[in-house]
């Protein structure tokens, strides 16, 4: 245990060369530590402050975010910025202060209007990513707040709406999809339209800008926030042996401190800047010593010599990029072309990784990783195309190598030091006096990556140099230097043979044919490397653009003078690259329309979600964050890496228990009369842990408890297993080998779907089929922000007491105590909130629980777990992989006759929930009138990891399969795509018979309606023609446009309520559903007040704001059941209203007796009474649905738009309009932000998220750094969300319907523009090559189309085919 002393003022004059820090006004002295702690095990462990949050442990995806003020001895003066606290030592914050969210604002002092304006944009769901993304924002204000600008209106900063945007591109957002996130951000910002900002609670619509702007809770000028404490004005320095860390102040003194080291071998010293290395390269070794580097000043230094820009290796990359950018480096040394090299270079840099990790991550540090760990960085590629060279310090001597040099010489040691990197200076000054046959310098750099504003590793990045001057016949490269990196090589490199090839020749389009495939030839990845032939294309796309505009030179410029001549060609060549605007916002305008009614008051208003504030300031509790009890354990997962194998034994790298283990708890250790059981489902049972056999990848093998997190975590990755194959045979790892070995799970017969009309009928009718055609779907994975989680804690009398972050309290309770063999009373399963959910925290959720509080019940001690991202991932499961072949049969009309289906699901090793898959599947494929279907669908079972439920499970698939089809008949037919998906609407007749049990009454089908409405409010079939037009201009980018239908079927589930009504008139609720994020107890809330309110008493108007929602609890309230399928939030508001109905009966009596003593009647005076008349203050209930309206049908639809780059397959999503019928809303507000991150988290699936495994099933996609969710730069440009109130539904809740997973099927509407874009590069790319017959428009997009997808579907070979094309129409 750290000693951690809290210290006064008196006392800080004394602790020069102790830990020292603040956080949030607090001072503490560490006393002493081990100097591997993070800030964030600091914050988390040893503090009251929570906020900070462990969401990835590899700085991706911002949770962590704390801004830090410290002391820069170089520039002499305080500065302030964010870093990724599960990155940052602890040691490296001496003399620092750390502003968390808390340290904003509170509950109980006020809330900062960060906080405020956050939970009244409804920017906040789940809210474990919120104070990391309040804290980014704050950070961005702080530093708006210092600049010379001019003072913005009150209630403003002097932050431009792209700064505010831009801000929070490295955080991650799994629940909101963003656009409420960045709402809050502009309205900030000086320059917002207030027009601009969508829904929120502080204003009208129609109300004017002026009386908006005042509504807006007041900006807290970041000055009025403790950040500067006076001890920061002076550089503190730790240099202390107690800590092993030591801060040199000059080069000589690092070289004294490095000297052992460099002459023993076996020495471990680590040397530390920003520590960020350790996101990506997951070092877990023990270092002797640690040597921060930022004391120095040399190194942290960036200085102008007569011949070029030195930078000190500990320059952050962040410091870095405002240096290049800064005017005032243009002096006597720097011209023009220098300038522009610099502002290319910052461009570049400013794409890499995200703000938090640029702040503290170093140069040095980048170029170090790439030449020791073969890094893909993109600053070695930018700094060796401008002829960079490097300084290194030995212990005998120092040396000046080119970067080219350093990078190929083999890895660093520890005796070498990179001291700094230099940047020479290329531009040629002028005399006054300019030739227009001058040679000019060209400088262009590219990246492409799975987001446009970094914060994701390129596929392959390049930079360009080129001294090129201009003749009568044209453009002549004098020199060039080709750089390319990324692509799956240890470094990057430069096209030496290219640029030999290209120098003193005059740029044309045979030229640049010919260096095309010199750069094909010299760009090849190493062998293992995925997409390595996108990457190649990628090189060549590349090189086009830079060097294209130089080879169409039109006659009239050619005979104009040299000068004019170089002018025309350097307007071009800004506008040939991507859009390197920095100053343009990521978002547009957007629109929400809802409709918020008062009849059954406060249910239908548009209120913030419950507790959004304190989940902003970070006071929101979630499970990791209750304190750990004394004595607390921590447990961490040793996991199988092998599928289907014997497990001969576990041990560790050491002969006995790594440093801090307590126990390792296997099957073995389950008492007697207990089960090995993890999970359990109606279905069946999945076991808590191997027993002698591993039957698949990532199963739970054994739990590490140990003294703290790390220890656990240290010691599972050290463990060693010794497996074997003895007769066991060959595993299962695909649903082929599973058909073959007719290895299925059975759907029992009440969940069975049954065919619709007769196939060879329908297939007779046809004019046209499509015979056995098929279709592949990956899996996805949750990513909720919070992994798994659980804290058990013993209790008396053999009980347990568990803190769980789970969707299904109940069935964990049932799980816990069959695995000790103890009654269910003796287990209590508590849930307060969970921090993301999609249905990975149900099933999924349980083995946590139990392994806990199986340690916790062997060990007599509380022990508590949190899962590291990467074994989350491992463990998940996630979405339910398939193999789809499908016959249609049609008419010339695109109108559909029959259809079969032949689906094989990956459900894994256990049945988890797949046996409901079939009918969740076709519960939305049936959107559709298909005329007869028919099917067989098989449920395999594999030696993979169960498959579970994840938003929308079975029925995304099926809405693409569907959609899938219907773009297979219409490119068959060579038909317009929509006409045949209008064709094939669904009647209300042919509703009735696919949905025989679900169509309601005539009245509630709104798709139709719905169809049209949005066809007009997008201005669908007038964008049309405009992406025609888009696309007949423009050769290398393509528009596509998409109109889709969803159809989606939801159940209603019996769930539990209680009201309790208190002394003093506050209400206490509990209810069955988990709150995720999803609204329920916003909700819930809402109804409570206006069921409540029907006893009519004064004052009842404010009875929302007296109703508080309690944590689930399994002992207080029983039959809770599952938080999922998108019902939960309407059934528990059903339970609550028959649990106020039984009170307000109780309370009528008793009201109207006193009113007619006193004539009115207050709520607080009622309740009073009643308490002293005895009156049962206490009502529960248990909602159970009627079967014969169980069921309902949500509709909704969407269009999307994309714009697709045919040399890189970048998809930007322009555009996306979506209705949606929410029946009566109960909550306007929460139903948009479920739609907007349902719909977003689609995109996930549909376009970026690969969810990959290897030979083994073993997931290799394991962590931020190679599974892309959405964010705020990959969403759509603009958002337009309608919210129909299609009326009185007389079966529902207060006439609602759900909004949680329905809407997430509609993003298929952005892979079916994708598709259509694609198809226009397809007909492009036949008419260059001369190819006779039609364009092959009968393609596979895959899920999820991400860019090497898309550009091999556009072709690999285009910029070839065009160029060809173009020397065609020369030679004739």
């Amino acid at each position: 245990m750290d000693q951690v002393k809290l210290i006064t003022e008196t006392r800080i004059e004394q602790l020069h060369g102790n830990l020292m820090f603040e956080v949030n006004g607090e001072r503490f002295e560490v006393l002493s530590v081990d100097p591997c702690t993070t800030l964030l095990e600091f914050l988390r462990y040893q503090t009251r402050f929570k906020s900070v949050k462990l969401g990835c442990g590899e700085g991706g995806c911002g949770a962590c975010v704390v801004l830090l003020t410290k002391y820069n001895p170089v520039v002499k003066k305080v500065e302030s910025f964010t870093v990724s606290s599960c990155l940052t030592l602890l040691c490296s914050v001496n003399g620092g202060s750390i502003t968390t969210s808390e340290g904003l604002g509170n509950s109980k002092d006020g809330f900062h209007s960060i906080h405020q304006r956050f939970s009244g944009f409804h920017a906040s769901q789940c809210g474990f990513c919120t104070p990391g993304i309040c804290i980014s924002l704050f950070a961005a204000l702080t530093n708006a707040d210092k600049t010379d600008r001019s003072e913005p209106q009150a209630g403003l900063s002097k932050l431009t709406a792209s700064e505010a945007e831009k801000a929070v591109a490295g955080n991650l957002c799994r629940c909101t999809g963003y656009r409420p996130i960045a709402d809050a951000c502009k309205s900030f910002a000086a320059d917002v339209d207030m027009e601009d900002l969508g829904i929120n609670c502080f204003w009208k619509k129609e109300e004017p800008t002026d009386m908006k702007l005042g509504r807006l809770p007041p900006y807290k000028s970041s000055d009025q926030i403790c950040m500067h404490p006076d001890f920061l004005n002076k550089p503190m320095i730790l240099n202390s042996e107690t800590y092993s860390w030591h801060s040199p102040v000059t080069v000589q003194e690092l070289v004294r401190v490095l000297n052992p080291s460099m002459k023993n071998d076996s020495a471990k010293v680590k040397l530390v800047v920003g520590n960020t290395a350790i996101g990506y390269h997951k070092d877990m070794e023990h270092y002797e010593s640690y040597i921060d580097l930022r004391s120095i000043p040399e190194l942290s230094m960036i200085e102008k010599d007569q011949t070029g820009l030195v930078i000190g290796a500990a320059v952050t990359i962040s410091d870095l990029i405002l240096n290049l950018r800064d005017e005032k480096n243009v002096s006597s040394q720097l011209c023009a072309d220098d300038m522009i090299i610099f502002h290319q270079i910052a461009d570049h840099m400013e794409k890499v990784a995200s703000g938090f990790i640029r702040n503290s991550a170093s140069i040095g540090g980048n170029l170090v990783m790439a030449q020791r760990n073969s890094f893909p960085s993109d600053i070695a590629t930018v700094l060796l195309a401008v002829g960079s060279n490097v300084s290194i310090v030995t212990v005998e001597d120092q040396k000046v190598v080119t970067l080219e040099e350093f990078l190929m010489s083999p890895p660093l040691d520890h005796r070498s030091l990179l001291l700094s990197v230099k940047i020479p200076f290329w531009g040629m000054k002028r005399d006054g006096k300019s030739n227009g046959s001058d040679p000019k310098l060209l400088f262009q750099t590219y990246r492409a990556a799975p987001r446009p504003l970094g914060n994701a590793l390129p596929y392959l990045n390049a930079a360009f140099w080129a001294n090129i001057s201009v003749c009568k016949t044209g453009v002549r490269v004098n020199d060039v230097r080709l750089v390319f990196g990324a692509f799956g090589t240890k470094h990057a490199v430069r096209a030496r043979r290219v640029e030999n090839y290209l120098g003193g020749k005059v740029l044309s389009a045979s030229v640049l044919y010919e260096a095309v495939k010199l750069v094909k030839e010299a760009v090849v990845p190493e062998h293992g490397t995925s997409y390595p032939s996108y990457r190649s294309s990628l090189a060549c796309s590349f090189l086009f653009e830079f060097f294209h505009p130089f080879i169409n030179v039109p006659t009239p410029i050619l005979e104009g003078s040299c000068e004019s001549l170089m002018s025309s060609f350097l307007e071009i060549v800004p506008k040939s690259g991507s859009d390197r605007s920095v100053k343009s916002t990521l978002l547009s305008s957007s629109k929400q329309e809802i409709e918020s009614i008062n009849e059954y008051y406060p249910v239908g208003e548009p209120m913030p979600k419950v507790g959004a504030s304190l989940q902003a300031s970070g006071e929101a509790v979630y499970a990791d964050d209750i304190p750990s009890p004394p004595g607390c354990l921590y447990g961490a997962f040793i996991y199988s890496k092998r599928s289907l194998s014997r497990i001969r034994s576990v041990n560790f790298k050491t002969n006995s228990y790594p440093e801090g283990v307590t126990a390792v708890v296997t099957f073995k250790d389950i008492p007697a009369g207990g089960e090995n059981i993890g999970s359990k489902t109606y279905f069946g049972i999945e076991q808590l842990f191997a027993d002698e056999v591993t039957r698949h990848a990532g199963e739970r093998i054994a739990v590490v408890v140990a003294k703290t997190q790390r220890c656990a975590d240290r010691a599972a990755d050290m463990a060693l297993i010794d497996y074997g194959n003895d007769n066991l045979g060959p595993p299962i790892l695909t649903v082929e080998e599973a058909v073959e070995r007719s290895s299925f799970f059975n759907t029992p017969p009440f969940l069975t779907p049954k065919p619709v009309g007769d196939f060879s009928k329908g297939m007779a009718e046809a004019d046209h089929k499509i015979l056995s055609a098929k279709l592949k779907l990956g899996s996805q994975y949750y990513f909720y922000m919070e992994t798994q989680t659980a804290l058990a804690v013993p209790d008396e009398d053999n009980c347990i007491v568990v803190y769980s972050s789970i969707q299904v309290p109940e069935f964990a309770q049932i799980v816990i105590a069959r695995c000790l063999g103890i009654p269910e009373h003796n287990v209590r399963v508590v849930t307060r909130r969970v921090g993301g959910g999609f249905g990975g925290k149900a099933l999924k959720a349980m083995p946590i629980a139990a392994a806990c509080a199986l340690a916790a019940h062997n060990l007599h001690k509380p022990v508590r777990m949190y899962l590291n991202r990467k074994t989350d991932m491992i463990m998940a499961g996630g979405r339910h992989p398939m193999k789809i072949t499908y016959s249609v049969g049609f008419k010339s009309s695109g109108r559909i006759t029959a259809l079969n289906l032949d689906i094989l699901i990956d459900a894994g090793i256990s049945e988890d929930v797949s046996p409901v898959m079939p009918s969740n599947l076709l519960g939305a494929f049936k959107k559709y009138d298909w005329g007869a279907l028919s099917f067989d669908i098989k449920v395999c079972k594999t030696n993979n990891i169960s498959r579970s439920a994840m938003r929308g499970p079975g029925e995304v698939q099926g809405s693409y399969i569907a959609e899938a089809i219907i773009e297979h008949v219409a490119s068959t037919l060579h038909i317009d795509v929509d006409s045949v998906r209008d064709k094939n609407l669904h009647t209300f007749e042919s509703l009735n018979t696919f949905y025989a049990h679900s169509a309601g009454d005539n009245a509630e089908y709104t798709l139709p309606v719905i169809w049209d409405k949005l066809a007009n409010s997008s201005r669908f079939f007038e964008r049309i023609q405009m992406i025609e037009r888009f696309n007949q201009k423009n050769k290398w980018r393509k528009r596509g446009i998409s109109r889709v239908p969803i159809l989606h079927e939801v159940t209603l589930r019996p769930t539990p309520g209680k009201v309790s009504i208190l002394w003093d008139g506050s209400v206490v609720v509990e209810v069955g559903g988990i709150e995720l994020g999803q609204g329920l107890w916003t909700k819930v809330k809402q109804m409570t007040a206006y069921a409540l309110s029907s006893v009519q008493c004064d004052g009842m108007r404010d009875l929302v704001d007296k109703i508080r929602i309690v944590q689930a609890d399994t002992l207080s309230l029983v039959q809770g059941g599952f938080t999922a399928g998108s019902t939960t939030s309407e059934s528990s508001c059903e339970a609550v209203q028959l649990c106020c109905n039984i009170l307000v009966e109780r309370l009528a009596p008793l009201k109207k007796q006193i009113q007619e003593d006193h004539g009115h009647v207050k709520w607080e005076n009622l309740i009073l009474q009643a308490h002293y008349t005895s009156v049962n203050l206490s009502a529960s209930s248990y909602y159970v649905p009627d079967r014969s309206s169980m069921q309902y049908l949500n509709y909704g639809a969407a269009v999307g738009e994309v714009e697709i780059n045919v040399l890189t397959g970048e998809t930007k999503i322009l555009q996306a309009d979506i209705i949606y019928d929410c029946g009566q809303s109960m909550n306007p507000a929460v139903d948009l932000g479920q739609i907007e991150g349902a719909f977003v988290q689609g995109i996930g699936f549909f376009m970026l998220e690969e969810y990959l495994t290897d030979k083994n099933g073993l997931v290799t996609t394991d962590s931020t750094w190679t599974y892309k969710i959405p964010t705020i730069d990959t969403i759509p440009k603009q958002f337009n969300v309608e919210i129909v109130n299609s009326g009185h539904h007389q079966k529902r809740v207060l006439s609602s319907k759900a909004s949680g997973e329905p809407p997430l099927l509609l993003a298929v509407s952005i892979h079916c523009a994708t598709r259509a874009a694609i198809k226009e590069a397809r007909k492009q790319a036949t008419s260059w090559s001369n190819a006779s017959g039609e364009t092959d428009l009968d393609f596979e997009l895959e899920v999820p189309a991400t860019m090497p997808i898309v550009k091999t579907l556009c072709g690999l070979d285009n910029v070839e085919k065009y160029l060809e094309s173009l020397l065609n129409e020369q030679a004739k």
